[in-house]
């Protein structure tokens, strides 16, 4: 129970840093903020996917056991993972994004 809370609490809180980090990268403004949206969905995605692989080789299952059935049916295992983490992350990214706006010193809302 505790390692999934800790996991969870995980996600949520990468899904909150990623746009925060990426925010230093991108421009101010509208446009840029929805760019900056999917670049950062799409990022969570990919990190949920590793973050699941990592979450089974660390409890005991051998990388080579996980790919044993193919690349392509292993991916879309930890895809759908990574899809339903969606979930945890998905409203706290959204948040985040949200509140980047008022940190902007050159464009306006």
């Amino acid at each position: 129970m505790t390692d999934l809370l800790i996991s969870s609490m995980t996600l949520a809180f990468i899904g909150w840093l990623v746009p925060r980090g990426l925010s230093l990268v991108f421009p101010e403004g509208a446009r840029p903020l929805m760019i900056l949206a999917f670049v950062s969905t799409v990022l969570m995605g990919l990190i949920s996917v590793a973050f699941f692989a990592g979450l089974y080789v660390a409890g005991g299952v051998p990388l080579a056991v996980l790919f044993e059935t193919g690349v392509g049916s292993a991916l879309g295992h930890f895809g759908r993972l990574a899809l339903v983490s969606t979930l945890l992350w998905g409203p706290i990214m959204i948040l985040s994004i949200a509140g980047l706006p008022k940190f902007w010193v050159k464009e306006t809302w």
